[in-house]
This record gives structure tokens, sequence and C-alpha cells, in this order.
């Protein structure tokens, strides 16, 4: 055996460069869906890689407590994989968000403590950094579950006195860092963690719930950040460069969220959308109308179209729907109707919520397109049908400057024959923001829960002979 931990300690980096290659191959399957099973199998490779060789690596280990964590975190992690529902995902990516964060705190604070260890000033700045990033992350990160999750807790903070609060507390934050800088004065650290955990619960806690997703994806990145933190805590060279992967995508997949909603991520963070919702059909005071039809309607339309164009949104996660939407597509292309699916970059909760809806349900991959991919074709489509979403097709953000989501890319349903929405009611959606596609002549409002609907739709076609 000691042989076997001499071989490792001796060839770590050969081990954590392949593991940082396999890091690397697993983001760039994960790049698609139909090579996503193949990337998580790089990863998992690549992080029993990283822990074997770290566990050879380290300095009179204690083998119980190690060994002890790390079956009590997998049998919790497999319960949890094999538990929670589609449905509250998002809530989960961002509460395990939360568990880096809070990692990457607590060595920051065992480094600090360990007295016997001097820290010159390149380690003082990343013992500053690190745990920063971590607390902030931690503590936004239980916000944004709290919030995903309805918590009655997660109170979403409004008024002129929140930001003046938010700069008090960064410039304190950074002003105890700097203390500790200079002084390594230890309550000075103390405080600073302190303020940051205070710190990103205010800072999370004024984004409305439309800008959601951005969160999560933003939260992912400072996981990654984190995590590259305490790499540098431990000179590990792994962990920094699996904390580099995991930051530079997350940030760049919030970037592409922010474009796909035309707002920069300083107006998501600082300026917030969706804080106040607008009730349905109360514009300017008057009732709206609509028409509101049958899943038998429904049926008999798709039945009878040519083309047929599906938008998921959180309505089918929430319903569970999406293997009664996969049983709804196989009917229809059996009666030769081209049926797609079109997903917008920040629909549902999470970033690829409605990619991965669908591809539980094992819908083809070459049937779901994104909104750039698909909008052009809506003009020539014969029915649309919409599956609890709202925002991402609300005409308000081409048609209306005084919206707060004007000038964001939408998919462009209006353009079709016939539209046709699936709601339980005509509730606004997580932006409160009211929607005036549901209001158009050529728009069928199906109320009622989005499985049980199309279900219904499915008998219909069925029982009609189709």
């Amino acid at each position: 055996m000691s042989d076997l931990s001499n071989m490792i300690a001796a060839n770590a980096d050969w081990f954590y460069l392949v593991g940082a290659i396999l890091f690397v191959l697993t983001l760039r399957g994960l790049s698609s869906p139909k090579t996503a099973i193949r990337g998580n199998r790089f990863g998992m490779v690549a992080m029993a890689i990283a822990v074997v060789t770290t566990f050879f690596l380290a300095e009179g280990p204690v083998l119980w407590l190690i060994i002890g964590a790390m079956v009590l975190g997998a049998i919790v992690g497999m319960w949890k994989a094999k538990t929670v529902a589609m449905t509250q995902m998002p809530e989960t990516v961002a509460l395990m968000h939360s568990f880096v964060g809070l990692a990457a705190v607590a060595i920051a604070l065992a480094t600090v403590l360990h007295t016997e260890q001097q820290h010159g000033a390149v380690a003082r700045v990343e013992l500053f950094i690190g745990c920063f990033i971590g607390a902030i992350t931690f503590s936004a990160s239980v916000f944004a579950f709290g919030k995903l999750a309805a918590k009655s807790w997660a109170k979403t903070l409004v008024g002129g006195w929140v930001k003046p609060v938010q700069a008090l507390l960064f410039i304190a934050m950074i002003a105890f860092g700097a203390v500790y800088f200079v002084t390594n004065s230890l309550p000075a650290f103390y405080a600073m963690a302190v303020i940051a955990v205070i710190f990103g619960w205010m800072w999370i806690a004024p984004i409305g719930g439309g800008d959601m997703p951005v969160v999560v994806s933003l939260l992912n990145s400072f996981s990654g950040w984190a995590a590259a933190g305490i790499g540098f805590t431990l000179g590990n060279s792994m962990l920094i460069i699996a904390g580099s992967l995991v930051g530079s995508s997350g940030a760049i997949l919030s970037y592409i969220m922010c474009k796909a909603m035309n707002r920069s991520l300083l107006n998501v963070l600082f300026g917030g959308m969706g804080t106040s919702a607008v009730s349905a059909g109360s514009d300017d005071g008057a009732p709206k109308n609509y028409k509101a039809g049958s899943a038998e309607d429904a049926g008999f339309l798709m039945a009878n179209a040519s083309s047929v164009v599906i938008v998921p949104g959180y309505g089918m996660a929430q319903g569970r729907a999406q293997n009664a939407v996969k049983e709804l597509y196989e009917l229809l292309k059996e009666e030769g109707v081209n049926v797609r699916f079109a997903i917008h970059p920040v629909a549902g909760r999470m970033p690829g919520h409605m990619n991965v809806l669908l591809a539980e349900a094992d819908v083809p991959y070459d049937d779901i397109l994104e909104m750039d991919e698909i909008n052009s074709d809506f003009a020539s489509t014969d029915v649309v049908l919409v599956i609890g979403a709202n925002d991402v097709v609300n005409p308000s953000a081409k048609d209306d400057p005084t919206s707060p989501i004007f000038g964001m890319p939408i998919l462009e349903v209006t353009k079709a024959q016939t539209i046709m929405v699936i709601k339980r009611s005509m509730s606004t959606g997580y932006a409160g923001l009211d929607n005036s596609l549901f209001y158009m002549d050529k728009t069928m409002m199906i109320f009622g829960d989005a499985k049980k609907m199309v279900e219904e739709m499915v008998r219909s076609i069925n029982g009609a002979g189709h």
C-alpha cells in the first residue's frame, strides 16, 4: 500500500493533468444532449481520479472522518438523485451551490486558524477572496433555493433603502478584509465573513422572480470560483482547474441568458425585474375578453394541421406533463403532422430546464429547436401549443416600450395561424406581467392541469379515429 501511495504522490501532477483533461471533455460533452451522458461519465472518472490522488497526498489524514463523510455524502446524494422531482430541480441545484460556498468558507476559516502556518501577503489575499466569494455564494444560494421553492422566508426586498444598505455592507466587507490583510487580525477576518454572508442575502433578495434563472446560472459560476479559491488555499491544482472551468462556463452561460433577455448582467443583478406584479386583465382597469376552449377542440385542431409547434414552460414541469406531451408528439407524428418543440433560453426556472424535461421523456433531439432556429418558422406554422409558458411568449417584449421586458427576445408565436395556451388560470407568469397574447382573437385558452389537458387531447385524437 505504501508503494502505491508513493507512486501516486510522485505522479500527482500527471494524475491531475489527466483529470483536468477529462473535466474539459465533460464540459464539451454537456454542450449537447446527444453527448451529455458521455460527458457526465467523463466527469465522474475525473472526480474519482482527483479524490483518490488528493487522498494519497494528504499528510496524516483522519481516515474515519474522511471515509465517513464520503459515505454519508454519497448516500444523501444518491437518495436525492432518485427522489427529487423535476419540478424541484432548480431549487436543488441552488441548494447544492450553497454547500460549495459553505465549504469554501469552512476551509478558509480552518486555514486562518492554523496557527502553525504563517500566511504571507498572497495567501491572505487568497483567503480573503475565497472566503467572501464562498460566503456570498452560500447565503445567496440559500435565498435562491427559498425563492424557487416558494418558501415564506424568502421574501423579495423592495424599497429605496435596499441599495444603500447593499453598498454599506459591501464597503464594510472590503474594509474588514483590508484590515485583515494589513494586520492579520482574526476578528477582522471573522467580521468580513459574517458581513459577506449578510451581503449575499441582501444582494439576491431584491431580484425578482423573472430573473431567477440568470441568478441560478451566476451562482453556479460563483460556486466554481469559490472552489478555485479553495484550491489556492490548499495548494491543489486540480481544484483550481475544476473550479475555474465551472466558474468560467457559468459566467458564459449567464452572459448568454442575459443576451437572450436583451439585458446586461449588471441590470439583472442591480436593476431587478418582476418585483412588482401586474394583475391579469387590469392594465387600464377594464376587463379583457379571451376565448376559452376545451382539450377536445385543441386535439381536433392539431390533428388536422400540417405543422404544430409546442412551446413548453414551467407549467409543463409543474404538471409533470412531459411524458404526456411525448405521447401527443408521437400521435401527431403518426398522422403526418410536422411537430417540433420551441425552447427559449430562459424558459423554466433554471438554464436548460425544458431541455432536461424533454430529454427525460425521450423526445428526439432533432425536433427540439432553440429560439433562433424556430422563430422564422412561426409564420408558416398552423398551430402553436403553449404549455404553461408566459413571459417567453409575451408580445409586450416587442410592442410595449413601457413593459419591464421590452427588448427581450421572445418566441414569436403570434405569427402562427392559431395559438392555444394551456394554463391553470389567467394569473400572471413568474415575472408578474400580464400577457396580451392571451387576449388575441386567434388565441384559445385551455384551463387546467397541463398533464390532464394533454392527456385529454390525446384521448380526443384517438377517439376521433385519427
